[in-house]
């Protein structure tokens, strides 16, 4: 296999993980050429059709968007998991997408974990790309926040997540990760545990990663590049249970099975779900676009008038 770093990196990850599946059901050599996109979900299914203005002034649908960032490096066709009834709308979204992304329906709403493996059939036994529906991702210098998580998977033949460092008090929103900071290039983390939307205590007793700031966790990027043991999981942990399934307690399992990578990413994503997030996304693009110098100057306009007119409440 080749790898990142030295001799000594890799070693040092072979250390800390002595007991590994083998790499044999991955057939030759991990590639990527798959995408699940997941945008199921009931109180969210609308998110990816509204439109925003990417970075080169140009008009698109937040689905359009999150295909470009998937149909990245190796990936050549993409699967959208999706509610009942929702398939021609986002067809439509796609563009001229259209002919590369496979549709596959949740009928039942039994969590994301579920959403995921209801893309099983697409995946085969391959490795694949997961990105998440409800996020904007902004990346610097045109390159693709996907581009660095897919490489990484494929030299390395593993599973690996982005990550990024996040407050305290935001943590509730994401699943978060602990493990070790490992040898070679920054940024690269070898994942022991996984909990979804932990609470500042459970973080503090079970996530903290040695390193990062104080008050600073790891929290899911939502670009994940996943092996194909992820669906064993889910399959069984669905036959197990009715209740609702989420991802991070499968990647949790897979953390513990078989070798499992963090890599920090240092470019920005915005959860559109959340409250503003639309415009929060929407104010990054345009100040990483073309339009920047127009929209700052217009943001300097409305914070000098909105000035002047506390100046003049507070005179009355």
């Amino acid at each position: 296999m080749r790898g990142i770093g030295t001799i000594d990196f890799r070693i040092a990850i072979a250390a800390s993980r002595p007991t590994k599946l083998t790499l044999a059901r991955y057939h030759e050599t991990l590639k990527i050429t798959k995408a699940v996109i997941t945008a199921a979900g009931r109180n969210q299914r609308t998110l990816p059709l509204q439109t925003l203005v990417d970075r080169d002034g140009v008009e698109k649908p937040l689905l359009r968007m999150l295909l470009e960032e998937s149909l990245c490096g190796s990936v050549e066709q993409a699967c959208i998991v999706v509610a009942p009834g929702d398939e021609a709308a986002y067809a439509q979204a796609a563009g001229d997408l259209a002919g590369r992304i496979h549709f596959v329906v949740q009928h039942e709403p039994r969590g994301y974990g579920h959403a995921l493996w209801c893309a099983r059939g697409f995946t085969g036994g391959d490795a694949f790309l997961h990105v998440v529906g409800d996020h904007v991702y902004v990346g610097a210098g045109g390159r693709r926040c996907a581009q660095n998580t897919i490489e990484l998977a494929e030299r390395e033949e593993c599973s690996v997540s982005a990550v990024q460092s996040t407050r305290e008090n935001e943590i509730g929103r994401f699943g978060t990760v602990g493990g070790q900071r490992l040898p070679g290039p920054a940024g690269l983390y070898r994942i022991d545990t996984v909990i979804e939307k932990p609470t500042p205590t459970e973080a503090e007793q079970e996530l903290i990663v040695p390193g990062l700031r104080a008050g600073h966790y790891l929290c899911f990027f939502g670009v994940h590049a996943l092996t194909p043991l992820v669906m064993d999981i889910l399959e069984k942990t669905l036959n197990e249970s009715e209740q609702p399934v989420s991802l991070s307690p499968a990647l949790a399992q897979l953390a513990r099975r078989e070798q499992y990578l963090a890599l920090e990413e240092r470019n920005q994503r915005f959860d559109v779900g959340v409250r503003y997030g639309l415009l929060n996304a929407q104010l990054a693009l345009a100040l990483n676009g073309r339009d920047r110098s127009d929209i700052l100057a217009r943001l300097v306009e409305l914070l000098a008038g909105e000035a002047d007119r506390a100046d003049s409440r507070a005179r009355a």
